[in-house]
C-alpha cells in the first residue's frame, strides 16, 4: 500500500514514530510490527486492521462504535 501510495519508507516512519530503518525491518519481516503501529496504518490508509494482516480481501473499515 505505502508503495501503490508514492511513499517512502522515511515518510511512513515519521507517522508511525519509528526511524526508517525499523520500519523498513517491519516491512522485510525482520521485526514484527507493534499493535498499535498497525492501528495507526490501518487509519492511515483507511482500511481494515483484518485487511492489514490478510485476513480478509474487504479493505473497508469497520464502523466505529459508539
Amino acid at each position: 500500500m505505502r508503495i501503490d501510495r508514492g511513499l517512502t519508507q522515511e515518510q511512513v516512519a515519521k507517522l508511525l514514530h519509528v526511524s526508517q530503518n525499523t520500519y523498513s525491518q517491519y516491512e522485510v519481516g525482520t521485526i514484527r510490527y507493534p499493535l498499535d503501529a498497525v492501528v495507526t496504518l490501518a487509519e492511515f490508509y483507511g482500511v481494515s486492521v483484518d485487511y492489514l494482516v490478510g485476513l480478509t480481501d474487504q479493505s473497508a473499515p469497520y464502523p466505529r462504535r459508539r
